[in-house]
């Protein structure tokens, strides 16, 4: 059944447990961990596949000096942010991102799982935003969606490896109500999930059809736009070989 926009923001009451906007994403209230404390709009999140490795490596290459040191926790060139790209394993990981209208991708988390049957338990997050996109909440929106999609897998362990300069991450796993460990320039942050429950699982299918509906409208609006662009080219083509006839 094709979902409607209208429909998908009516269902927000079932799925804004998504993004932790006014729930405790079914936890009890003793423990109140696995959702961040954030209070920015909700915003469409979209799985990303094979198909968008040029997108994510150009978001990616995008990133000043400074921010990939942060991302990576080393100044990666060019060509390791590339093979880190190449060696994504979309099958076995879940990478999710932001699009703005101009189909850019403008912020994006991967959550890797570990490829051993003893860690299958286990996962590790790590996010960019690019600089014009920073403030509006996307940092800590994607660790909400990473933390119901790994929920969703029986993960019961979420880490994230940062530098201590970090803050940005840092506050986000805080906030989420991760235990961080400091070891001189680096920082270790985990989280304990909760089991996922009924309401995760519908959460995150009304999470998924929003995501890819809005990516339809967007994509579907920029090729509208270049179809008028085209036009206006061809019309004007004509008018200039109607003044040269006229001549």
């Amino acid at each position: 059944m094709l979902l409607t926009k209208d429909w998908l923001l009516t269902s927000w009451d079932m799925g804004r447990r998504i993004w932790g906007v006014g729930s405790k994403v079914d936890q009890p209230e003793s423990t109140q961990r696995g959702v961040s404390k954030m209070v920015s709009a909700p915003v469409p999140i979209r799985s990303l596949a094979a198909q968008h490795r040029e997108r994510i490596a150009t978001h990616l290459l995008s990133l000043s000096p400074e921010d990939r040191y942060l991302r990576f926790g080393y100044p990666a060139s060019d060509a390791q942010v590339r093979r880190y790209v190449d060696h994504i394993d979309f099958d076995r990981d879940e990478v999710i991102g932001v699009f703005n209208r101009r189909l850019e991708l403008i912020a994006m988390a991967h959550v890797a799982y570990a490829e051993h049957e003893e860690f299958k338990s286990c996962a590790e997050f790590g996010v960019s935003v690019l600089s014009k996109a920073r403030g509006r909440g996307y940092g800590a929106q994607l660790f909400d969606r990473a933390m119901m999609l790994a929920r969703s897998r029986d993960v019961k362990m979420m880490f994230i490896h940062a530098l201590s300069e970090n803050t940005a991450m840092l506050k986000i796993a805080r906030n989420a109500g991760a235990t961080v460990h400091r070891d001189g320039s680096e920082s270790e942050a985990y989280l304990q999930l909760p089991p996922a429950s009924f309401d995760t699982r519908m959460s995150k299918m009304v999470a998924v059809q929003f995501g890819e509906l809005d990516y339809q409208f967007k994509k579907q609006a920029q090729q509208f736009w270049n179809m008028l662009g085209g036009l206006q080219e061809i019309r004007q083509g004509v008018r200039d070989g109607r003044h040269q006839s006229a001549e």
